[in-house]
């Protein structure tokens, strides 16, 4: 979906297809068939735009048979869909059955990461419509915090790499015509947990080809207001690449046995949930949700958040909440000043199959109306932000 901002320049909004995990090249085709296509008719539009996820089997197909690029790009088209931004987070294994700490890996000191992501890059630059001169995709902000600490030459490794990748992406820039730039997406528990911690790796880099990708949950968890991070980063000349809107999970009442009852639904087997609670000392947190709710590991007396991306229309029943406030206080700022701080958005609600068993979707049909639901509520804050539809 496309917006004219009143500057004149066009925002992008996308849905991100790691809701419907593949790893391979005819599963990706699968989900364009099952899945983007009808949202997108759902919605009554001739275009809808994808934040695209290819796995490490996907994404290596597609490098090694040109065929299948140019193949992949008609299928696009043909059904209505556009790719202006990738999600470079996930490698490979997001459909598991248990993913957890293995979505870190491999992590920015390890040579997959930047093969992985160059390859990202290079077919970004194909799949761009033609109209569109520049991409984004979101990665791993670094690692997780744990082998990262204890290696003394991990930050050496890591702003390596990272000159490394801008320096390819110069070079594609330069070939192709197509800008594409790459956003540290921070995430409570690694390296760069909050948009703070993004300053002084990034400005090591110090190239605007690599800048940050603001995911709206995992603000909300760490407690980040936007407003302050948002003036950190354009204060140390950090550019905001891309932003993922998406709500964190609210609990106002921790020590309450309901809201922990409330809360322990909400864990699960499959994905990490950190959990946050801001405290006069500082921030405190766990690891999982589970963690959290069983045992004594946080403090109860100050609201809980926890990393779990609910659906934006659909906020959990009382007593617990999202952080949907924050997504619109920060969206307002993104993209509704004079100038866009970003021109590419992408709904990020991965957790759909992860919800307790009664909100969980039980047919495509189901997921599909979802999925539009949080399209149309992100729509429509684009608007009353002032910005303008497009066909």
């Amino acid at each position: 979906m496309r917006f004219r901002h009143p500057d004149g320049s066009t925002v992008h909004l996308a849905y991100c297809t790691n809701v419907h995990p593949a790893e391979t090249l005819d599963g990706v085709r699968a989900q364009l068939r099952d899945h983007c296509e009808p949202v997108r008719r759902r919605l009554g539009r001739d275009r809808l735009g994808i934040g695209l996820w290819l796995a490490r089997d996907a994404a290596r197909a597609l490098t090694n048979d040109p065929a299948e690029l140019r193949a992949l790009r008609a299928e696009l088209d043909s059904r209505g869909l556009e790719v202006v931004t990738l999600n470079g987070f996930p490698y490979e294994g997001f459909g598991a059955d248990e993913v957890k700490y293995r979505v870190y890996r491999p992590d920015w000191t390890e040579p997959d990461r930047l093969a992985h992501t160059t390859d990202l890059a290079r077919l970004l630059a194909a799949l761009l419509p033609d109209d569109v001169t520049e991409g984004t995709i979101s990665t791993l902000p670094l690692a997780w915090r744990t082998p990262y600490a204890t290696d003394p030459g991990a930050a050496r490794t890591a702003r390596t790499a990272l000159t490394t990748l801008a320096q390819r992406l110069d070079a594609l820039a330069e070939l192709t015509g197509k800008s594409v730039r790459v956003g540290l997406e921070p995430e409570p528990g690694c390296t760069v947990g909050t948009t703070a911690d993004a300053i002084a790796p990034l400005t090591d880099v110090g190239h605007d080809r690599i800048g940050i990708c603001v995911d709206t949950c995992h603000l909300a968890t760490s407690f980040e207001e936007p407003d302050t991070a948002l003036d950190a980063l354009a204060a140390a000349g950090i550019p905001v690449v891309k932003s993922q809107l998406s709500a964190a999970l609210h609990a106002e009442h921790p020590h309450l046995p309901e809201v922990r009852a409330a809360l322990a639904a909400f864990a699960e087997p499959r994905f990490l949930h950190q959990t946050r609670t801001r405290t006069a000392a500082g921030l405190r947190g766990t690891d999982d949700l589970d963690e959290a709710v069983v045992g004594g590991a946080l403090p109860d007396s100050t609201p809980w958040r926890a990393h779990f991306h609910v659906p934006l229309h659909a906020p959990p029943a009382p007593p617990l909440t999202s952080t949907l406030p924050v997504l619109r206080t920060a969206l307002a700022r993104l993209v509704g000043g004079a100038v866009p701080l970003t021109r590419h958005l992408e709904v990020e609600t991965y957790t759909w199959q992860a919800l307790p068993a009664e909100l969980r979707p039980r047919t495509r049909t189901q997921l599909a109306d979802g999925i539009a639901a949080e399209l149309t509520l992100a729509r429509d804050l684009l608007v009353d932000l002032g910005l303008k539809e497009l066909p």
